[in-house]
């Protein structure tokens, strides 16, 4: 597709105006100010379509790096509950209910993924269970993602090779390792410090280094959990822990970091950990506000996660990123904490980083063409001082006009390319109705 007469934020983020951008196959090929169909009429054909960006602000596509894609089906069910009594009381109880042989997560990420390419996202890092049907739904709906299976969280000591994980995830690295051209990656999972022993902790790391992987966690998402893991653990936190079990030798997403402290914050920029920040989930959680102008002044990767639908509700990156830019400052009561800039950072090329793709996440010649379109000839755009500053605090997910993947446009103005949406909410609205009622038959029973 060739982009004309177009506004862009270019690899370093700054705004230029008529702009063009063409793409050839998966990539980004031309970024200039010229207009190649009168320069290099050879080379504009190969672009194809041809967009006007009369209006219109092109920019590297965002990358969500904490999702539990098929908690879709939850989507409102579990609210106004403290993180332990969400989970045990709420949440797993609906999960257990999550057919696999119906291709429950198939349907709900499928729905998530409609929902996250409408608002700008086409790169996801995935914690769930279901895992093949999951990257069966990315590969069909034309997204990329990191995908671990959540079958290692066992509470006590088990032998890895002894659970059913352990096959799938022989089956997921033979078989969807690099499928789609590299679009879908298999990362290994650890749910917690609280949900999984040491030595299960171990063994994960050892089969991330096996097999070149990234390791998915969550960590001090909650003071409860930090603190009861220094009693556990001989004053060790959860990051002290995890570093001490070997896991930060491979490259880790941390989803939360909400209580970390200094030298937690040193141990995760020395290895490199990326963290992914969740506001919307850990506000809706009262689980507290991260330490995010600290981390990012001590050298920490800091990325953007929506997370579950039951404990954020939207897919909407845009609005996380702007409940983050505010929170941080209402709490720190500092105006001055978190830039507009580091934001924007923090949805593109870090998140890329996150995800080990280190061809993405950028506007730029021999990238790859992961592009999204907004809409910014409306009132509220109006006018432009700062685009970072716009986007973050004025823009909406729903000014999103297109968005690409790879070279293929998966939404645009409406239309979604790759996915039945109607079906998609069907199939959902379905399952919720019978998992409802097995949940209510179980009720009965007792």
């Amino acid at each position: 597709m060739l982009f004309c007469n177009i506004d862009i934020l270019d690899e370093n983020l700054e705004h230029k105006t008529g702009m063009f951008v063409g793409t050839e196959g998966d990539t980004i090929a031309y970024v200039g100010t010229d207009d190649p169909r009168i320069t290099n009429p050879e080379l504009a054909k190969r672009f194809g379509d041809v967009y006007d960006g009369t209006g219109k602000l092109l920019m590297s596509a965002f990358y969500n790096t904490h999702a539990h894609t098929p908690m879709t089906l939850l989507r409102g069910y579990a609210e106004n509950q403290p993180l332990q009594q969400w989970l045990n009381d709420t949440v797993w109880p609906f999960e257990a209910k999550i057919d696999a042989d119906r291709r429950d997560h198939y349907w709900g990420c499928l729905l998530a993924e409609t929902e996250m390419i409408r608002y700008g996202i086409i790169s996801y890092t995935d914690m769930y269970f279901g895992t093949i049907d999951r990257c069966k739904a990315t590969l069909d709906a034309g997204m990329k993602a990191n995908h671990t299976d959540g079958g290692t969280m066992c509470f006590v000591e088990k032998d890895y090779d002894t659970l059913p994980v352990a096959a799938v995830n022989r089956q997921l690295f033979e078989e969807y390792d690099g499928a789609g051209d590299g679009r879908v990656k298999i990362d290994m999972c650890i749910h917690g410090e609280y949900t999984t022993p040491e030595g299960m902790v171990r063994r994960v790391a050892e089969e991330a280094q096996k097999h070149h992987a990234n390791v998915h966690l969550h960590l001090s998402e909650t003071k409860s959990e930090h603190e009861e893991c220094k009693q556990r653990h001989n004053g060790m936190t959860p990051a002290a822990w995890f570093e001490h079990c070997g896991v930060f030798d491979n490259p880790t997403t941390a989803a939360h970091c909400v209580w970390v402290d200094d030298d937690d914050i040193a141990i995760l920029a020395k290895h490199g950990v990326s963290v992914s920040l969740n506001p919307a989930s850990n506000m809706k959680l009262a689980s507290g506000f991260a330490p995010v102008q600290k981390m990012i002044d001590g050298g920490v990767n800091c990325t953007i996660g929506t997370d579950g639908m039951a404990s954020n509700n939207t897919h909407n990156i845009l609005q996380s990123a702007y409940l983050l830019a505010c929170s941080q400052k209402g709490n720190a009561l500092d105006p001055t904490v978190i830039a507009p800039i580091d934001l924007l950072r923090m949805l593109t090329v870090n998140g890329a980083k996150a995800q080990g793709r280190p061809d993405c996440g950028v506007l730029a010649e021999g990238k790859k063409a992961d592009l999204v379109v907004f809409d910014i000839d409306t009132p509220w755009m109006k006018p432009v001082y700062d685009f970072a500053v716009n986007l973050i605090y004025s823009a909406n997910g729903a000014d999103v006009v297109l968005t690409m993947c790879d070279g293929k446009v998966l939404y645009q103005d409406g239309d979604f390319k790759t996915i039945d949406v109607e079906k998609a909410a069907s199939e959902v609205e379905w399952r919720v109705k019978d998992i409802l009622a097995a949940l209510d038959a179980d009720k009965k029973a007792e």
